[in-house]
């Protein structure tokens, strides 16, 4: 899940930050600032900047997961041997969760050990593999591992996802523009003709806070993906059995693989950093944390 929500978080700026680009070229921060920031206005505009963004990077998620680490479906039809199994056990796995329609599969050719789900509903998803996963762990282990995954996509994990990043988008878009124009305001040029409205002060102002406030929007995020993933687990534990899960886990562990991230410190499946900063952009709680969770000892 690591790179589902690393993919949602960056795509979700781009398509954030594109949204304001625009706005600012036809000229709306112009508006809103030297008329005077009407607050409910504003408000209006943050909310359809912040929900558009996060909207438009869910529904891309999964044609931007499947171009972007190459994954390769698998016809059901015509699958045999281990694709065929992977299949079935996806398949199963989302009957057991109640889903009504069937995910996608497919697989990626990357060494590490890694899988994600991904998709805009609980009807148009995807589960995919890393081929090193396959290669490196045994069934019962990959089996937890795609019970894990399915969860997140019964629990509806990226709609609520999407609609957290909507959220922190909107604080992100008001906070910013709010600040920048009280910056603005007491920054009044005397040079200008009545002290007027210094409206480069404004953005500049509102560019700073934007990055301040969206990396503090990201710990949130991040928060609750850790939250969520400690749900995902024991759905994990309901589909595939307590015992694959705690396996998979374990199996995850003695990999003692790195993910080659943004970052180049993130353990695949188990993305939490070794010092206690680096925990607070993690997506996913420490590895023990959520075993001794699933033993019933957190």
């Amino acid at each position: 899940m690591g790179k589902r929500i690393m993919l949602f978080v960056l795509v979700n700026f781009a398509v954030l930050l594109t949204l304001l680009i625009i706005t600012r070229l036809l000229g709306v921060d112009r508006f809103l600032a030297q008329s005077g920031i009407n607050y409910g206005a504003l408000l209006v505009f943050a909310l359809v900047i912040g929900f558009g963004g996060s909207l438009i990077s869910l529904a891309m998620s999964r044609n931007i997961a499947r171009w972007s680490m190459k994954v390769e479906l698998i016809d059901p039809r015509a699958a045999g041997g281990q694709e065929r199994w992977l299949v079935e056990t996806v398949h199963h796995l989302a009957r057991s969760a109640g889903l009504e329609k069937m995910p996608q599969v497919g697989i990626y050719p990357s060494p590490e050990v890694n899988a994600f789900a991904t998709g805009p509903t609980r009807s148009s998803s995807l589960v995919a593999v890393s081929a090193g996963l396959l290669e490196r762990l045994d069934q019962q282990a990959v089996t937890g591992v795609l019970a894990h995954e399915v969860s997140h996509v019964a629990n509806g994990d990226m709609v609520t996802m999407t609609l957290l990043q909507g959220v922190v988008n909107t604080f992100v878009v008001f906070l910013s523009r709010a600040a920048a124009f009280a910056a603005a305001q007491v920054s009044r040029s005397d040079e200008e003709e009545g002290g007027g409205f210094s409206y480069m002060t404004y953005i500049l102002v509102s560019i700073v806070m934007e990055i301040f406030l969206a990396v503090l929007g990201t710990l949130v995020v991040m928060a609750f993906s850790r939250h969520r993933e400690f749900a995902a687990d024991a759905g994990g534990a309901a589909l595939g059995g307590r015992g694959a899960m705690i396996h998979a886990l374990e199996s995850l562990g003695a990999t003692k693989e790195l993910v080659e991230t943004s970052d180049k410190a993130v353990a695949t499946l188990k993305i939490a950093g070794g010092h206690s900063l680096m925990r607070l952009f993690a997506s996913h709680p420490p590895l023990e944390d959520r075993i001794a969770r699933l033993h019933g000892r957190a």
